[in-house]
């Protein structure tokens, strides 16, 4: 196995388990859960939820510290633009879902802490 791959490997384990601890917080709160790990041409979204009638679209974050910006200031434009794009092709996929309000949460670890940011940004990327 090649540095590269243990890196990634590493990563993709912090990665689920920030992810699993998203969940857990948002379902303790009565989120239910919908998708984990929508994966489409345009990126991925970590959680799909509902909270009631609304959809909720999760973007989990961690960053060990506040350094760069930290788990919320890693969501940059370029990322909300992908999550918006996915969003988009899972109300394609699922007409259904395209009534239902919906909404982008972000859930932001940083050390020790979590902040839920409810409707973070909007479908026109602005905060």
């Amino acid at each position: 196995m090649t540095t590269t791959t243990k890196k990634t490997t590493a990563r993709r384990a912090t990665g689920d388990c920030f992810e699993g601890a998203a969940l857990s917080f948002l379902q303790s709160r009565g989120l239910r859960l919908v998708r984990a790990n929508f994966l489409c041409r345009h990126g991925e979204i970590d959680l799909v939820m509902r909270d009631g009638p609304t959809l909720v679209f999760v973007e989990v974050r961690y960053r060990r510290s506040s350094a760069f910006g930290g788990a919320l200031g890693s969501v940059t434009a370029a990322k909300r633009r992908k999550l918006i794009s996915a969003a988009h092709l899972w109300l394609g996929w699922h007409p259904n879902d395209a009534q239902r309000p919906c909404r982008f949460d972000v859930l932001a670890f940083e050390g020790d802490t979590v902040e839920w940011i409810r409707a973070a940004f909007d479908a026109d990327g602005a905060r």
